[in-house]
């Protein structure tokens, strides 16, 4: 089986390497922009060929995001070509370049016949690649289809999605996950459970930023990935409703609707969903005392039934006032319950191999999230250059109720006390405020100013309490597993930023963002009231080279900040198991990291190539320990998973995206990461054993550990309106302080069908083919050696069908290229 899928990986990345041209610089520069006829956007990637009159080709160029060309040719008299798939050509004849020349705006039509004619339909690339960040577009991701916001961000280039549904970028869990440019905590406080639930299909885009400028929020030492949902833009009744059904049970039903007039846009987004996700999990353990000497073994097998049900809506509104004021609302609600109930079975082992008892700990869990966001935004625009001031509010409430009965007991035992019963209770509330204005003021010929505010106010309650019924069926208090958590989270930013273009090839962008943070971290049964209060100050530095169409480097340097939040502080979380338990740590400190990033951007007509190296310098890194402690005496000793902050980590990288189309009808994709992290600090704790002795003892976490990850996908149009996409994902071995982490390699595939006339579209989808994506550690501790497998969900099979209102092709294409464009970041010539 390792053999098949090494050879899938390696024949999908032997064909994502192209060759490379390049053409001979002129020394006067034809220049201009492409629009769309229709909708007065700009063109991205058209075609500009440079003629000679008897047709023989010159030279020629793609337009920019902005729909802009510059090409460099001897002086002469040419034919200007301009082709863009699905539009007319235009051509313009007999005209002389003795010097630079600006040929202006050039206005394209739409080819009506051509669209209905041509088989292997235009597509936009699935992923677009700037200097500054990388576009992935959700539409053209057949892998995704009837999966979540979790399955879409593990397809995303640079990033990866473990099997707990934590969300690295470049390997580093220190990210800040945003939607719609805002917290994505608005949308409920645990992250994995909130991109779990919310559907792929609410998702137009993901944008991936390395390294964020100063108008950026702070938070997140590895960078932020923005999530974009889908909003209506073509004009009158449109969407499409999607429709999904898979095995283990995977079915649900979304809706995207959208009526757009001259003076309002009214744009909704409802969906349900029933998923079933089973998993898994296993740690084989060998205990020894003081001396090193085995004293036992214990072999834990865990089965998890993963059952869920959300209903989630969005409804907004858009009012354009006049042509320069717009006034955007929108609601949103999500309910999400559930429940996933657990068989553990613990296989006691004595020292010298034999079998002492098997214990079997059930554990029934329910739980119930809901979230309710409302967002008001305000947009003028004093003129057509980018002048404007935009204003936005949220108010956003969420509850996590999560409660479950544990029964646990020694397999044909009869003795009392060897069964107990248990149970915990946990309740959150998060309320929290969201407030931003920001200013963008362009002056001269490429000059660029920007100022704004942000205020972020967050009150979270959690209340988690671990009972035991005792012989007198009464519930008695476990102050071990219990607490009252009260945190509160007040930060004020202004930030100011300008960029410039000097000559044509030189472009800088220079930031600086101050924040005031003050947190209060109070575990209110323990009577530990906590303040933290610091504010500071976050420069941003950007410089972009550009040789020459489509070709650019750029060096950039920010420096940002991780505050702990979530299960990261809250000191219990579940108990599942009773021998390995996860306990977050009130007491971290945020860290702080600087970011340096050099990258090369290199366009080609059929190949892109994006290539950077990275360096980010953190203290007080969030590392997380294991350590081993003593229960009560003649008890397995348990072994705590906790959060701490080391010293320093320092974590050195390289990586490349490539895009190639060999072909109009085949799409190739990949990318790979290989990064260096060091880390250097030491860890002494104190506890209690089980004689009641206190117990002190030390780590020293001094570590270099070299892995990699590469991701490859294929995406080809087959005859009969069918396409076919897969993907490989494979995740190096990786040296921990503590032990090791083994490679996990995993491959996902899809086929689909235009069908009714191009109204709609049906789509196969296999998750995980081969059923490995699995984690899998070697850990070694003073007391305990041990080995784990977890696979969160099994292979998935789905099926979707999709219906488009009133949007036929060539409507779905003019849709996609609106959205082309669309950020306010300034350009640096990427």
């Amino acid at each position: 089986m390792k053999k098949i899928q090494s050879v899938f990986l390696l024949l999908l990345l032997f064909t994502s390497i192209g060759a490379i041209a390049q053409g001979n610089p002129g020394n006067v520069t034809i220049s201009g922009k492409l629009i769309d006829q229709e909708t007065k956007q700009p063109l991205e990637f058209a075609t500009v060929t440079i003629q000679k009159l008897d047709n023989t080709t010159v030279n020629g160029a793609m337009t920019d995001m902005n729909g802009e060309y510059s090409i460099n040719i001897a002086p002469g008299t040419y034919n200007i070509k301009y082709d863009f798939i699905s539009f007319k050509s235009v051509v313009v004849s007999n005209r002389q370049v003795n010097a630079d020349t600006n040929l202006g705006t050039t206005v394209m039509a739409p080819d009506a016949t051509l669209l209905q004619e041509v088989e292997i339909r235009a597509e936009r690339s699935t992923v677009d690649i700037k200097l500054d960040k990388k576009v992935y577009n959700v539409g053209q991701d057949m892998i995704v289809k009837g999966g979540t916001i979790s399955d879409v961000l593990d397809n995303v280039p640079s990033v990866t999605v473990d099997v707990e549904g934590n969300v690295s970028l470049r390997g580093n869990e220190s990210v800040t996950i945003m939607i719609d440019g805002k917290p994505s905590n608005l949308y409920g406080s645990n992250l994995a459970d909130v991109l779990r639930v919310l559907p792929a299909d609410s998702v137009d885009k993901i944008e991936v930023i390395t390294n964020p400028s100063a108008r950026y929020d702070a938070e997140g030492g590895g960078g932020i990935i923005n999530i974009i949902l889908r909003k209506g833009k073509a004009q009158g009744f449109n969407g499409s409703v999607t429709a999904n059904t898979g095995t283990p049970d995977n079915h649900g039903i979304m809706a995207n609707l959208n009526y757009r007039g001259e003076k309002f846009n009214v744009f909704s987004n409802l969906g349900y969903n029933y998923r079933n996700s089973p998993g898994n999990s296993m740690t084989d353990s060998e205990y020894f005392d003081e001396n090193g000497n085995t004293t036992s073994f214990i072999n834990e097998r865990r089965e998890n039934k993963r059952k869920r049900k959300g209903y989630n809506a969005t409804l907004g509104f858009e009012w354009y006032i006049d042509s320069t004021f717009s006034w955007t609302n929108s609601v949103s609600a999500r309910n999400s319950n559930g429940d996933n109930p657990t068989d553990t079975y613990y296989y006691n082992y004595n020292a010298d191999g034999s079998f002492n008892n098997t214990r079997y700990r059930f554990n029934s869990e329910d739980e119930e999230d809901r979230n309710f966001n409302y967002t008001t935004s305000f947009l003028k625009k004093f003129d057509g250059d980018g002048h404007e001031l935009k204003v936005d509010a949220n108010i956003s409430r969420s509850t996590d109720d999560e409660n479950s009965q544990i029964r646990d007991m020694i397999l044909g035992s009869t003795n009392p006390d060897d069964s107990s019963i248990e149970r915990t209770l946990n309740y959150e509330e998060e309320k929290r405020t969201l407030i931003q204005a920001d200013y963008v003021l362009p002056f001269g010929e490429n000059n660029r100013f920007e100022a704004g505010y942000r205020g972020s106010f967050t009150q979270k309650d959690t209340d988690a309490k671990a009972q035991i019924l005792d012989e007198n069926n009464e519930w008695q208090q476990n102050g071990n597993f219990s607490s009252m958590l009260e945190y509160n989270e007040y930060v004020n930013a202004l930030y100011a930023q300008y960029g410039s273009k000097f000559g044509s090839k030189f472009s800088y962008l220079l930031g600086l963002r101050w924040e005031d943070s003050n947190i209060d971290v109070n575990l209110i049964n323990r009577d530990e009231y906590n303040n933290k209060r610091y504010n500071n100050f976050f420069p941003s530095a950007f410089l972009t080279y550009e040789f020459s169409e489509g070709s650019s480097a750029s060096i950039s340097y920010s420096r940002r900040i991780n505050r702990p939040r979530g299960f990261f502080i809250n000191p219990f979380s579940s108990l599942q198991s009773n021998i390995n338990v996860f306990q977050g740590n009130p007491d971290l400190d945020p860290s702080k990291t600087n970011s340096f990033d050099v990258g090369y951007l290199k366009k080609w007509r059929d190949l892109t190539l994006s290539t950077s190296a990275y360096l980010n310098i953190t203290e007080d890194s969030f590392q997380f320990v294991r350590r081993t402690e003593d229960a009560l005496p003649g008890q397995t000793p348990v072994t705590y998973s906790t959060p701490i902050n080391l010293a320093k980590e320092y974590r050195f990288g390289f990586e490349f995206t490539l895009n190639y189309n060999p072909f109009r009808w085949w799409k190739l994709n990949g990318n790979f990461n290989f990064f260096r992290v060091e880390t250097d600090g030491d860890y002494t704790w104190t506890y209690t054993n089980g004689n009641g002795e206190e117990v002190t003892d030390f780590q020293n976490f001094d570590n270099t550990a070299y892995t990699w990850f590469t991701r490859v996908s294929s995406k080809m149009n087959l005859p009969w309106k069918m396409d076919w996409q897969i993907n490989g994902t494979y995740n190096a071995p990786q040296n921990t302080a503590q032990g090791r982490s083994l490679g996990i390699m995993h491959f996902n595939t899809a086929l689909s069908k235009d069908i009714l006339k191009e109204k709609a579209t049906l789509t196969l989808n296999v998750s995980d083919i081969f059923n490995t994506r699995k984690r899998k550690n070697y850990t070694n501790l003073p007391t305990v050696s041990s080995y784990s497998e977890w696979q969160w969900r099994e292979r998935q099979v789905t099926l979707s069908f999709t219906y488009r209102f009133n949007m036929n092709n060539q409507q779905r294409m003019k849709q996609e290229r609106q959205g082309q464009g669309g950020d306010d970041d300034f350009n640096m010539g990427g």
